[in-house]
């Protein structure tokens, strides 16, 4: 793998000659309302398909911005519902153009009691005032991600539910839980339970997390999470109506979801699963992407593998990103430009440092993961507090040729969002 790039100057930093990043970097200004301390972090973003200059993003605990000249400059706003609004955005476009803004909420003093889905018909009108898939009592409702089959104009929604968050009760447990809206989230179908084995409460190892669904062009929904060291696997072949008759476990994690990385106050390596429908010569394959530390503490590292068999069987487990040095990279992320073929993975990186400087990489493969090349797309490092949270992850998104990765940075313990301007990565 090769660092490639057009070279603007060198520094020297920790002994390494290190060359600036060719990509333009743009901070998106904070809400004007946003009072909440670790606003700008756990970023969302997307691209309109149906014209690549529209973008959307979001940020904790109710961030809202968009952009109409591809990602040059930004609106920012704060994002409003009767329902409440706290955190863990998902942003995405369906085929129509509009734009879902999926979030937790806290409706009557309730803690994270529902997943809520906004929607605006175009790019920065005004979102719904919200639905939600039943609530279920006081149980807390917490870190979905969201699919939408194109086929069917069907968004999926998965999540997982605690008896009660935090809870080292033994009685307490932890469950994926799955719906759909077939009428562009006006309304949401019965919730379901997909996972056979539940996890604990403790928002750790043990918790089954991190469901993330994806689906191919045949209309085959594939959901992976984490627990107990291990990625599983569930599927279903009717958009949502049965599933497998228990989860499949696909791949082992080394010191399991919930990693200790220094300078972050928490850190977890949950995975990534996004379904090939180019129509190129990988299309139906399934890319995974997450991060665990099975080379030791210390030495987190970003993986991917793929399947061509619907899930069945996996490629030989393969690191994204060249590293001498032994060092960290963490919260990943990924995209594929379905426009394309060509996959993208988002990830902090300190490969270039003794210390806890952190860039930004992503690594890039064409040849359906492979083979990686990577490029580092922040114009400078920053220092990352412990004692300030900086959220859960990063984000990226990629169409038509546009790559447009999102991130926070940490200075002098202040937060700060940004986004690089990717239109031609080599």
């Amino acid at each position: 793998m090769l660092l490639r790039g057009i070279i603007w100057g060198y520094c020297l930093l920790g002994g390494i000659v290190l060359a600036q990043s060719k990509f333009e970097n743009v901070r998106l200004e904070r809400p004007r309302k946003a009072k909440y301390d670790y606003a700008q972090s756990e970023p969302s973003i997307a691209i309109n398909l149906n014209n690549p200059d529209e973008m959307v993003a979001g940020s904790i605990v109710n961030d809202f911005y968009y952009s109409l000249d591809g990602g040059k400059s930004w609106k920012s706003k704060s994002l409003k519902s009767k329902y409440g609004v706290w955190g863990d955005p998902v942003l995405l476009y369906d085929k129509h153009g509009a734009a879902y803004y999926f979030h937790l909420a806290q409706y009557k003093g309730v803690f994270i009691d529902r997943i809520v889905c906004q929607r605006a018909e175009q790019t920065g009108k005004k979102f719904t005032k919200g639905s939600f898939p039943r609530p279920n009592g006081k149980k807390a409702q917490d870190k979905h991600w969201v699919a939408y089959d194109h086929q069917r104009d069907r968004l999926y929604l998965t999540w997982t539910q605690f008896d009660h968050y935090g809870s080292e009760e033994p009685k307490d447990s932890s469950v994926i839980l799955f719906s759909a809206s077939d009428d562009q989230g006006q309304s949401w179908s019965e919730p379901v339970r997909i996972s056979k084995w539940a996890g604990d409460c403790i928002d750790s190892d043990g918790t089954v997390e991190g469901a993330y669904p994806t689906v191919d062009r045949k209309g085959n929904l594939f959901v992976v999470w984490s627990k107990d060291g291990g990625l599983y696997l569930q599927q279903s072949k009717d958009g949502g109506n049965t599933w497998l008759s228990e989860e499949r476990k696909i791949q082992e994690l080394e010191a399991g979801w919930d990693l200790s990385v220094e300078g972050i106050s928490r850190c977890n390596g949950f995975p990534v699963l996004i379904a090939d429908t180019s129509g190129g010569k990988h299309d139906g394959r399934l890319y995974l992407n997450w991060s665990d530390q099975r080379f030791g503490k210390g030495n987190t590292d970003v993986f991917l593998s793929y399947s061509d068999d619907q899930g069945q069987s996996w490629s030989s487990v393969k690191k994204v990103h060249e590293d001498r040095f032994g060092r960290e990279q963490f919260f990943s992320s990924m995209a594929l430009d379905q426009t394309t073929g060509n996959l993208y993975v988002l990830y902090y990186d300190r490969r270039n440092y003794d210390d806890l400087r952190t860039d930004v990489y992503c690594s890039y493969s064409k040849d359906g993961g492979s083979s990686f090349t990577d490029v580092r797309i922040s114009k400078s490092p920053f220092i990352p507090d412990a004692s300030v949270f900086m959220g859960d992850y990063t984000a990226i998104s990629a169409s038509q040729g546009r790559i447009r990765p999102i991130w926070p940075r940490m200075d002098d313990k202040k937060i700060s969002l940004w986004i690089a301007i990717i239109n031609k990565i080599d």
